[in-house]
């Protein structure tokens, strides 16, 4: 299991738009990357409207990705429905989610981890409300930009 200092998975993936997102594509950046376990379900929902209504608050610090084991359509549908403005990621064959020990029973679990410019996870969600998850992450980003 990964745990804080540890060095991220590297990961490549494409989005519900078509683009290839990789862990090094955003080194010298900080990273958002959160799990979810399926688009459209009710906490998905809150937790990816409310990144949509932090959106740039937390653009401002870092990039924000979502993983799923969901489909590019499945995406493509939750993404338009809900107006998000960030990347998700398409992981049917679970290989980033099992990289980051996401994987839940039938659906990957709810976790986020926040990944340093220099790739280091600095920080683990695990039991995360997802009506407040955003607002925790700002926070968090927040205190750690300034104490860097």
């Amino acid at each position: 299991m990964l745990k804080p200092g540890d060095i991220a998975p590297s990961f490549e993936a494409y989005d519900q738009e078509d683009e290839l997102h990789s862990l090094e594509d955003y080194e010298g950046q900080w990273v958002v990357l959160y799990f979810y376990p399926k688009d459209g379900t009710s906490g998905c929902t809150t937790e990816a409207c409310s990144f949509r209504d932090n959106f740039s608050e937390i653009q401002k610090h870092a990039v924000l990705l979502g993983v799923s084991a969901d489909d590019k359509q499945s995406h493509q549908k939750f993404a338009e429905k809900h107006s998000l403005p960030f990347p998700l990621l398409i992981d049917t064959k679970k290989e980033i989610i099992n990289a980051y020990g996401a994987d839940g029973n039938t659906f990957p679990k709810r976790v986020t981890f926040l990944i340093s410019p220099e790739t280091v996870i600095e920080k683990i969600y695990k039991d995360v409300d997802p009506e407040i998850h955003a607002t925790e992450i700002i926070n968090d980003l927040t205190s750690l930009i300034t104490n860097s």
